[in-house]
């Protein structure tokens, strides 16, 4: 079961409904990112409720509009454009729209412990067979559907150059993650009894999966090298089963390497790269786009990155823009045999 780093949640430990709200989303069983953006939507709001002097039971609607105000207004936490933004203020509009929906279902559940009549952020409340009660608002702010950035070639190849100088551990990581496009906690949480290397293959187990479902994934030969070595090398700090990736730190010696401790490592080389908006989902993003590229099948891409819904598969069809080059390919070709036909009134 997930458990949660109250040290990380301050303020949610101490307020008594936040934190019963944040073990209830554990105890039903959702994913550990899951509650660890929960957790991280409300340690937000309740510090911006600590500096405005407001009580979560007591927010108004006008104090959530001055809450996205706020985050709107923050300064970034990188330098220069990030995913393609050309302005170094205010959180990106799918952060401030997860923030929003976390205090959303934060006062939905006051709503039924009856400590609130009404919702603040409102549009409506929503359950799974009924969907949204009563009459459902705009929301508060606009929903932008933006595309994942991915690194151009060149900044590719300067990430690679720093990856080559990082330990063999970090760079088993990274190539692991990309051949099977993982997300950081799926690559984290892999075991010794997942990977396959006669066939190679991984297992990606259920539980670590964001949508609970399991996959086996292949890896490339450079892989299977760089896993080789790197067993022996582990067997230097334990011999035991269990998860993969340890720590050679003195600290933390033999101990498991933490989502944090990867995310940091990939910043440390996105930074010594001069690609600062680099992270470990966009080597996913890349992986899922290169496959889109080379013609696979929206399903079997599904398939491969372990997506639910299409939706989510079709934003790196769309990133490659392969329909649409193939589609203007075929017109220009239409074109073009049309024009031909047309000079031969020149004869």
């Amino acid at each position: 079961m997930t458990s949660i780093d109250w040290e990380r949640y301050p303020r949610v430990a101490y307020q008594p409904q936040a934190r019963l709200w944040l073990t209830i989303q554990v105890n039903l069983g959702l994913a550990h990112n899951t509650v660890m953006a929960y957790g991280r939507g409300l340690e937000d709001f309740l510090r911006f409720c600590e500096l405005h002097g407001i009580t979560s039971e007591q927010a108004t609607r006008e104090h959530i509009a001055l809450y996205v105000h706020d985050m709107a207004q923050r300064p970034r936490s990188v330098s220069g454009p990030v995913a393609g933004r050309n302005y170094d203020v205010g959180l990106a509009n799918a952060t401030m729209q997860q923030r929003l929906t976390v205090v959303r279902l934060f006062y939905d559940y006051l709503m039924e412990e009856q400590i609130r009549e009404d919702n603040p952020v409102g549009r409506g409340r929503y359950t799974p067979d009924k969907g949204f009660a009563g009459a459902r608002e705009r929301g508060l702010i606009p929903h932008y559907h933006m595309l994942p950035w991915i690194p151009t070639e060149e900044q590719w190849l300067g990430i690679l150059g720093v990856v080559r100088t990082e330990s063999l551990r970090t760079r088993l990581m990274f190539a692991m993650s990309y051949d099977a496009g993982l997300r950081r906690e799926e690559l984290c949480l892999l075991e010794t009894g997942d990977i396959d290397p006669s066939r190679q293959h991984l297992r990606i187990r259920a539980e670590t999966t964001k949508n609970r479902r399991e996959r086996i994934l292949p890896y490339c030969g450079t892989t299977s090298l760089l896993y080789g070595a790197y067993l022996q090398q582990r067997r230097k700090l334990s011999r035991g089963r269990g998860l993969l990736f340890l720590s050679e730190s003195r600290r933390n010696y033999a101990q498991p390497i933490s989502f944090w401790t990867w995310s940091k490592i990939v910043h440390n080389i996105a930074n010594r790269a001069n690609v600062p908006q680099f992270s470990p989902h966009t080597i996913r993003h890349l992986c899922l786009t290169d496959l889109a590229r080379a013609g696979w099948d929206m399903h079997e891409i599904a398939l491969f990155a372990g997506h639910r819904s299409l939706q989510s598969t079709l934003l790196y069809i769309h990133l490659s823009g392969r329909e649409l080059a193939e589609r203007l390919e075929r017109s220009m070709n239409t074109i073009r045999a049309l024009r031909v036909t047309t000079l031969e009134e020149l004869l």
